[in-house]
């Protein structure tokens, strides 16, 4: 199983396939599923790389999640504590998506072994996080019925240690807004005033919102980047977009700030003389875990403990580290306390994940496992050196372990079940319900990614990896390991 657990990271590092683009991924890990006997479910939710894998009947129901996606412009040698990229410019797993999905296979095929052997009654079901960089699916999972029948989501996401938290008040959640702005175009130097600008419609709704940002909740987080800016100088842009990241820590902030963002845009359409148009791209409800869940993962943790490091692990994480001139403490070596939600007032804003959404739908936690280096950037190069290595082959082992006993728990004692859903509707839910963020006739953007790929694909398959000349993807790519300065 160790070997198997390694040859699925490798490969799908290898693959290092955008959000929405994941193709090789998914045909990858849904082959190896079906050869197990899951019977699958391709093109969920109207996303060609989304799938759902079930297997076994009866209650409970236990959904297994985790990402898949990579990062732009993050491709990068593994085992090399320095920037080195297999393709220069091409995308890579700098955020170590490339692990959770083996990770839960590895857990579900062992617990498969034990509910044939026992005749254990239980449904697992296993899905892929599409597009998670973009928060772009997990919404339309909901949407489309995959969480209905569940009795618990357990899901799984790269750290540097291990660890499972509950209640809320981490992070923010956000909707992912594209404005397009249409104009006139022009001669720019023989006609300008004939012309309409879209790109002048885009810079002063960036202008006004860097001017509003002094006035808005010190939690919020909002950002941007022009997808289109026209085409040459010397024509007036009638066409230019600019996309928006709204992140806020609670659903009301979050659908108030995406209104100041509309009001911005349609203010720069009028000053400009243009016309603007709106879609959403992605959301994420903000996160809020399961604490009988979360209890029982974390009793599993103190179990299994954290994976016995080597020499050579260290000198990367350490050579990394100071490559990087962060503190040279290596790998984790002891397990934290379980994390306990806080106060939403004490919240202080920071990241997003589409998780959220399905915690607000199903008693969810997330486990973290030590398959990555302290002290990286995150969404980085540097988050893609440990990510085919023996370091994340150990974590992705130790996490595995953990949510197969998890399984194991939820499926054996269905008090924890009844716990958990308590908790939910008494507690989470009480004063709080779910509220999509998308509208409905919102449609996933699955067109995103496309180019890059496009543009990318064909050198990178020259470094798929193949298990059957090489046992390890550092022993295909010719790294000794580890590579250090």
């Amino acid at each position: 199983m160790r070997v198997m657990t390694q040859q699925m990271v490798d490969q799908v590092f290898s693959y290092g396939e955008l959000g929405f683009q994941e193709v090789e991924t998914s045909r990858y890990l849904t082959a190896i599923l079906e050869k197990n006997g899951f019977k699958i479910e391709r093109g969920y939710a109207g996303i060609p790389t989304a799938w759902m894998a079930t297997w076994g009947s009866g209650k409970p129901v236990i959904a297994i999640g985790s990402d898949i996606d990579c990062i732009p412009q993050a491709s990068q040698k593994p085992g090399v504590a320095y920037h080195d990229p297999i393709i220069e410019g091409a995308p890579g797993h700098g955020e170590g998506h490339n692990s959770g999905v083996p990770l839960n296979i590895t857990a579900v095929l062992a617990v498969k072994k034990i509910m044939e052997r026992e005749r254990l009654p239980g449904t697992i079901k296993i899905w892929p996080g599409v597009a998670e960089e973009l928060v772009g699916a997990k919404a339309y999972f909901i949407r489309a019925g995959l969480f209905r029948d569940v009795d618990v989501s357990l899901f799984a996401h790269v750290g540097n240690n291990l660890g499972v938290g509950w209640g809320g008040g981490f992070g923010t959640g956000l909707v992912s807004v594209e404005y397009t702005f249409k104009g006139e175009s022009a001669h720019a130097a023989a006609q300008p005033w004939r012309g309409r600008s879209a790109l002048d419609a885009v810079e002063l709704m960036d202008i006004g919102w860097n001017f509003r940002r002094e006035h808005l909740r010190l939690q919020q987080r909002s950002h941007n980047v022009i997808t289109n800016g026209g085409d040459q100088p010397n024509v007036v842009p009638q066409n230019a977009s600019v996309w928006y990241y709204f992140r806020e820590t609670d659903y009301q902030h979050i659908r108030e700030l995406r209104d100041i963002g509309d009001t911005m845009a349609k203010a720069a359409a009028m000053m400009t003389n243009t016309e603007v148009s709106m879609r959403i791209l992605g959301s994420a409800w903000p996160q809020h875990m399961n604490k009988t869940v979360a209890e029982t993962m974390y009793a599993n943790i103190l179990t299994v403990g954290l994976p016995a490091w080597d020499q050579a692990d260290t000198t990367l994480a350490k050579g990394l580290q100071k490559e990087l001139k962060q503190p040279q403490t290596g790998l984790a070596t002891q397990i934290g306390p379980l994390r306990g939600g806080i106060d939403p007032d004490e919240n202080v804003g920071g990241p997003s994940d589409d998780i959220g959404d399905v915690s607000w739908n199903v008693p969810t936690v997330t486990l973290s496992y030590p398959a990555n280096i302290p002290g990286t950037p995150g969404h980085n190069w540097a988050n893609a050196i440990a990510m085919a290595t023996p370091i994340a082959h150990k974590g992705v082992t130790a996490g595995a372990k953990v949510q197969a006993m998890t399984i194991i728990d939820m499926l054996m004692r269905p008090e924890l079940v009844q716990q958990a859903w308590d908790y939910f509707r008494n507690v989470q839910t009480k004063d709080q319900k779910y509220e999509p963020l998308i509208g409905p006739n919102d449609q996933p953007a699955v067109w995103m990614n496309e180019k890059i790929l496009a543009q990318y694909r064909p050198e990178m398959k020259k470094y798929y990896y193949d298990p059957t000349k090489y046992k390890t993807y550092l022993e295909q790519l010719g790294i000794r390991y580890p590579t250090v300065r």
